[in-house]
């Protein structure tokens, strides 16, 4: 195992847990358990990791939330789609603000319309209770709060000139 992966794979463990505890700051908003935290994560993978390891990053803090009381099954679509979307605008194009706005689009389209059957066969709602659209809304909000507070900190990583640094370190 290349020691690029063993470094990228033990900060991806501490993004997860960073998911996992900041699930504590949350908010409902129409039946949806926003997490901002887990966005900010995303953005954060995307930036230092690449597509896959933001992926598994977010399909763990998911699944430990949801072992866990800490979040419903809407962690996993909430969650998942914005990770990879933002790793692979971040990965062709460079672009952080790009990144951020992946990050809103995965998850609150990508995501929201993903969410329709999971509160349907899953979580056992009854059709008529949920529009098709219905967690497109609460997970843009949650979206945009989580990549607004990953800006800050990538922002402020690159003008401290600590964004390159962070980056070719895990990468060698």
């Amino acid at each position: 195992m290349k020691n690029s992966s063993v470094k990228k794979l033990a900060i991806a463990g501490v993004f997860c847990a960073v998911a996992v505890v900041g699930s504590f700051i949350s908010f409902p908003v129409f039946g949806s358990k926003c997490s901002p935290v887990q966005h900010m994560v995303n953005v954060l993978c995307a930036v230092l990791l690449g597509p896959w390891y933001g992926l598994g990053a977010a399909f763990c803090a998911a699944l430990i939330r949801v072992l866990f009381g800490l979040g419903s099954f809407m962690a996993f679509p909430g969650s998942i789609f914005g990770a990879i979307v933002c790793g692979f605008v971040y990965l062709k194009t460079k672009s952080i603000l790009g990144t951020m706005v992946g990050e809103a689009f995965g998850t609150s389209v990508i995501g929201g319309l993903c969410a329709y059957p999971v509160a349907i066969l899953i979580m056992g709602q009854s059709v008529a209770d949920v529009a098709f659209y219905a967690y497109i809304i609460p997970f843009l909000i949650s979206a945009v709060a989580g990549a607004i507070l990953a800006g800050i900190v990538v922002f402020g990583l690159k003008k401290a000139h600590a964004l390159h640094t962070m980056q070719q370190f895990l990468n060698d």
